[in-house]
């Protein structure tokens, strides 16, 4: 019916690779209805393969998934059999790095009013996107040690922010507004405090904000951010921000939401091939026991469809998630007591049932 897409599949460690399959069933229930393709490479980059050989991303990968591959779905990354976490850092930042995945895309969506902490909150008032740029900051891994496991060590991080780094991420963000038909922005920083580093970011917000008259801006000091997405989650429909706020935040609005097992993410560079994860990690205590969520994986799926500009299907999943927790279909997380396959087999066939009644009206 139309060209196949070429999707890299990288489960990792721990639940990652519990989930990732489930993931990939949801994806085929998906496409099948539509008649799309998908076409899946799996690769086994993780702590087994580092253990077993030293590889953690081999070096010609990135330009190989560059070539070969529309998307890359992966699961997570992280094994208490290597504290060093060598092998996740050279796998998941080695791939953002040099894919050069500048944008972290978050989606902080309430399904179901039970989920959230939030007292007499309902769905309609947890629904925004946080985008976190995702190469630079705080976590480029600039920095060291003199004098280390001293009295008088000392120890250096720099928080590196280019002028295209921070420009592309928040042309990004109002681009997307502009897109969906969004109205709010909110760009948020410590230029307060980190005058040098966020005062770049003042002045590239100031100047862009110019173009998009037709969207309210509005900025926020990171810790008064956090605050208001507690105190009011309402007035957000998108947030862009810095590497580290961004990390912190949108895991605050995936609690919002319901929690990490329900939070997909996408690590993109528009227009090339890109990376989609859910949030969870790897969660060592519970890989194996057939309780770990899939749904972070079936959205993050979602959420790679819609990517690739399968937009029907992407909608297909999410409706199918949003199904399953409103009907009690879940995991132990979220109150329910099914399986991770148990539920990854729901989904599958809710998905295929809409699909088939849609086709039929």
């Amino acid at each position: 019916m139309s060209e196949t897409k070429r999707i890299a599949v990288i489960p990792g460690d721990g639940i990652g690779k519990e989930v990732t399959p489930e993931g990939v069933k949801v994806l085929e229930a998906a496409c099948a209805v539509s008649g799309r393709k998908l076409a899946f490479t799996h690769f086994d980059w993780g702590a087994d393969r580092f253990l077993k050989d030293g590889t953690t991303l081999p070096p010609e990968a990135p330009q190989m998934l560059q070539r070969d591959f529309d998307a890359i779905l992966f699961g997570a990354v992280g094994d208490p059999r290597v504290p060093s976490n060598q092998h996740a850092a050279d796998i998941l930042l080695g791939l953002r790095f040099k894919l050069d995945l500048y944008v972290n895309a978050r989606p902080c969506v309430l399904f179901d009013r039970r989920l959230t902490p939030l007292r007499d909150r309902g769905e309609q008032d947890v629904d925004f996107i946080v985008f976190r740029e995702n190469t630079e900051g705080a976590y480029a891994g600039v920095g060291g040690n003199f004098k280390q496991g001293t009295p008088d060590e000392v120890a250096v991080q720099e928080d590196v922010n280019t002028r295209k780094g921070v420009e592309r991420i928040i042309r990004y963000a109002l681009d997307y507004a502009r897109r969906k038909g969004l109205k709010r922005v909110c760009m948020s920083d410590k230029s307060n405090a980190m005058t040098y580093a966020h005062g770049l970011w003042q002045r590239v917000w100031k100047e862009l904000r110019e173009e998009y008259k037709e969207i309210e801006t509005r900025h926020l000091y990171v810790d008064t951010l956090v605050m208001e997405m507690v105190r009011d989650p309402t007035q957000f429909e998108v947030i862009v921000t810095c590497n580290m706020f961004g990390d912190i935040a949108s895991d605050l609005g995936a609690q919002l939401s319901g929690g990490l097992g329900l939070a997909p993410s996408g690590n993109i560079h528009p227009g090339k091939v890109s990376l989609f994860e859910p949030v969870h990690g790897s969660a060592p205590n519970i890989a194996g026991k057939n309780v770990a969520n899939p749904m972070g994986s079936a959205l993050t799926g979602a959420m790679m469809l819609d990517y690739l500009g399968l937009e029907r299907e992407a909608a297909l999943i999410c409706d199918a998630v949003c199904a399953a927790v409103r009907e009690g279909k879940t995991t132990p997380d979220l109150g329910g007591q099914m399986g991770t396959r148990e539920v990854g087999a729901w989904l599958s066939e809710r998905i295929v049932k809409s699909g088939l009644a849609g086709a039929g009206a």
